[in-house]
């Protein structure tokens, strides 16, 4: 009897616990993106200071000034993680285009104003892309926890799931993919 006991005693200290590591895991994924949020709020802010800059330069560009406008709104509006990650590639999707534009107004790249924000927005991007890393290593480790056994059978017990990481689209990787091109 005291054999049956401890025998049990122990599985549920087990699955007490995996589900305990399960826990740290998910939180530690949501502290990492409570992270990126503070430099999402960040750019959401110097968004449209890039854009009014831009704008008193490149009045023929209103289509792509709206289409970054619009969707930092989107990124603003969104509430889940998930939704979070697909409207923040949609912005960088928006920006990338927007620093091409940029190219055509040589009088635009030599303002003081556009060149510091040029700098803001290039600090946080990097700030972006170290808190992402972190992000998607939370995310990795949660994955691996959910994913592998023996936790696989406590995972789906309580409602853990495979959780998306925050990647680049697959449009946009042959841009970033592509080697820039240098001319003299």
């Amino acid at each position: 009897m005291w054999i049956i006991l401890a025998v049990v005693a122990l599985v549920v200290i087990w699955l007490v616990s995996i589900y305990n590591n399960l826990v740290k895991l998910r939180n530690n994924r949501e502290n990492a993106f409570a992270n990126i949020d503070v430099q999402l709020k960040q750019r959401h802010d110097l968004v449209p200071q890039l854009v009014a800059t831009v704008k008193g330069y490149a009045t023929h560009e209103r289509e792509l000034l709206e289409s970054v406008t619009q969707a930092r709104t989107q990124a603003m509006q969104a509430v889940t993680i998930n939704d979070k990650i697909q409207a923040e590639n949609l912005l960088s999707q928006a920006l990338s285009g927007l620093k091409v534009a940029v190219e055509a107004y040589p009088d635009l790249k030599a303002n003081q104003n556009f060149l510091n924000l040029q700098q803001e927005v290039s600090d946080l991007e990097n700030k972006l892309a170290a808190t992402r890393r972190f992000f998607n290593s939370a995310t990795r480790e949660l994955n691996n926890a959910v994913q592998t056994f023996p936790s696989v059978l406590v995972a789906g017990m309580f409602g853990f799931r495979r959780e998306p990481m925050f990647e680049v689209p697959a449009a946009d990787r042959a841009t970033y993919e592509k080697a820039p091109e240098i001319k003299f």
